[in-house]
């Protein structure tokens, strides 16, 4: 997706990210992934999968499930498992019939697969990043406005969505999205000559196989899994050293997925409704 700019280092108040949209020329907020590292993943607004209708930001999204917090995800079976430090790159072909994970809904009603997947990714940055801070609630404001969090939860027991989440193909046909070649031969994305973003939380192939992670210890970086997904997006967000406890380093980290500020505020409204339980209010989620 062309050369990538660094984004300006500011110093930023979570209730001022708002604002800072009126910085943003109104053709980027529709631009999708760009990246100070490498191509990155796209935006949610373009999340695409077979039979499965795109979930719009709109006020309607503030009636969701009374917040459950008694419920301790980390103990979800897979968020045991000690992640493969050389994981094998691929997606695993699963059977059609299975059924969504029966786990409790976590705060402002998201899926519970997703939440154990979220905070397993805390756990094992914590350990092996301390110094980025990453919080379970930041990937889940990822997984928010990239699928929805697998399109509402369907996703199986292990974390793997129940239809695959395809994000456009990226060949021009589509305004807005810039060409990105075919840089896996269909490996990850099932296509030839062009790419597009795969999974919950929305990589493109070349860059998932420069971050993948296995996060469920099974030896596989899957991008559909959501175990796997959510511990390469904390490594992609944490990569160069930032910390998340900054917020404008947070800011900067999350403009690695889309060079949009009205993203990051979105991503960031919903953090802090998943960490304080409040639903964002409409002003807080700007069209991207």
């Amino acid at each position: 997706m062309g050369r990538h700019r660094k984004p300006p280092t500011v110093t930023v108040r979570r209730s001022s990210v708002i604002a800072l949209t009126g910085l943003v020329p109104t053709g980027i907020v529709a631009v999708t992934a760009i990246s100070e590292v490498d191509t990155l993943a796209t935006s949610a607004a373009a999340v695409q999968a077979p039979g499965v209708a795109q979930v719009e930001q709109s006020a309607g999204l503030q009636t969701v499930a009374e917040p459950v917090v008694t419920t301790d995800f980390i103990a979800h079976a897979l968020a045991k498992a000690a992640p493969t430090a050389t994981p094998v790159v691929k997606t695993v072909a699963l059977p059609a019939g299975r059924q969504a994970a029966a786990l409790p809904a976590g705060p402002m009603g998201v899926p519970g697969v997703a939440v154990a997947a979220y905070q397993n990714a805390e756990r094992i940055l914590a350990a092996e990043n301390p110094v980025c801070g990453m919080p379970w609630s930041l990937l889940a404001g990822i997984g928010r406005v990239e699928s929805t969090h697998a399109f509402g939860g369907k996703a199986d027991a292990d974390g793997n969505p129940l239809s695959p989440v395809y994000g456009p193909v990226l060949d021009g046909s589509l305004g807005g999205n810039q060409v990105v070649a075919d840089s896996d031969d269909g490996a990850l994305d099932g296509l030839a000559g062009s790419d597009r973003a795969i999974g919950p939380m929305q990589f493109l192939p070349q860059t998932w196989k420069h971050y993948a992670a296995d996060g469920n210890g099974d030896g596989i970086a899957d991008p559909q899994n959501l175990f796997d997904a959510a511990l390469t997006s904390g490594r992609y967000l944490c990569d160069g050293g930032l910390n998340m406890r900054d917020l404008a380093q947070q800011s900067r980290a999350i403009l690695r997925y889309n060079h949009s500020m009205a993203y990051v505020a979105n991503v960031m409204a919903w953090e802090s409704s998943y960490s304080t339980g409040v639903a964002p209010r409409p002003g807080d989620l700007p069209r991207i």
